[in-house]
């Protein structure tokens, strides 16, 4: 089996092309850096510039299936300019993927799994949301994983079987949300956000791999939730990280506004509250490595 992967060099797409080869799928993988091109056997580097409609077509020569990760980090501050550079980063790769695809007459592609975000469900503290919930969340995080989703439905004009995975707070040692969450915490200086009884659905980075992969190996169709079976709130994770640290808190919660003058709109990813179920990607046979947040913790802070 061979896919094809966007954004193969970032957090998430690192640990896809590890689970790969240990499935022994080869990889192509499509990058914006002609530098960080490599050619090997089983993992082979294309160029692309989505912006401007760029694709190396060679990339899609005997692929099975595409695993699309692409699109600016959220993580930033969100100015009017970068929430276009968000949103257009997602649905211009995808279209580009599309434009190629669809000029290319006798391809093996079957499949497409995009990366989407639970921040698609609206902010609850009592709902428990699964994969059949359309309500949609009004704020921008919702509009950007909506316009994403649609984007990637297109490729069934293609006839391609389409999946999506909406993805939790991803858990890993050097990148993503835990460094910046425990920082603060091995100095004596940790506490929880605002009530701190939000709902933080999480899951290690090793299992959302195993997830990808999983959908790929059995041409699962539709959205799967990429969160483990047991959600935490803020206040819970916040201890979790403390006592894998052995760190004390003893300071209050910091409050929503002081957050939002130093983040900016961007608070919210700290904020919103979507307790999210994983039981529809465990119906379909996949075990979790990582079920609760403390093994989990331990495995990648010790």
């Amino acid at each position: 089996m061979k896919v094809l992967i966007t954004g193969a060099t970032g957090l998430i797409g690192k640990e896809i092309v590890k689970r790969c080869h240990e499935q022994d799928i080869s990889v192509h993988y499509l990058t914006t850096s002609k530098e960080k091109i490599k050619t090997k056997d089983n993992y082979k580097g294309f160029y692309w510039d989505p912006n401007k409609n760029i694709i190396d077509s060679n990339c899609f020569e005997d692929v099975d299936a595409i695993i699309n990760l692409a699109g600016a980090v959220i993580a930033k501050r969100w100015t009017e300019s970068y929430k276009k550079t968000i949103l257009e980063s997602r649905v211009q790769s995808l279209q580009c993927l599309k434009n190629a695809l669809s000029k290319i007459e006798n391809h093996h592609v079957k499949q497409i799994l995009s990366a989407s975000a639970i921040g698609f469900y609206p902010d609850s503290l009592t709902k428990y949301y699964d994969e059949s919930c359309s309500k949609q969340s009004p704020t921008f995080l919702g509009e950007v994983v909506s316009a994403w989703e649609k984007a990637v439905d297109e490729f069934t004009e293609l006839g391609l079987l389409v999946s999506k995975v909406r993805i939790g707070l991803v858990l890993d040692d050097s990148e993503g949300a835990l460094p910046q969450m425990a920082k603060p915490i091995k100095f004596g200086l940790g506490s929880a956000f605002g009530s701190g009884e939000q709902w933080q659905s999480w899951i290690h980075v090793y299992d959302l791999s195993r997830i990808f992969v999983h959908i790929i190996q059995n041409e699962l169709e539709g959205v799967y939730n990429g969160v483990s079976p047991n959600p935490v709130t803020n206040t819970e994770l916040t201890k979790a990280i403390a006592k894998t640290l052995n760190k004390p808190l003893f300071l209050p919660n910091i409050p929503k506004f002081l957050m939002e003058l130093v983040l900016g709109k961007m608070y919210i990813l700290l904020f919103e509250s979507q307790r999210v179920s994983s039981k529809k990607i465990e119906d379909s046979g996949f075990d979790f490595t990582y079920s609760n947040v403390q093994p989990a913790l331990e495995a990648i802070l010790k």
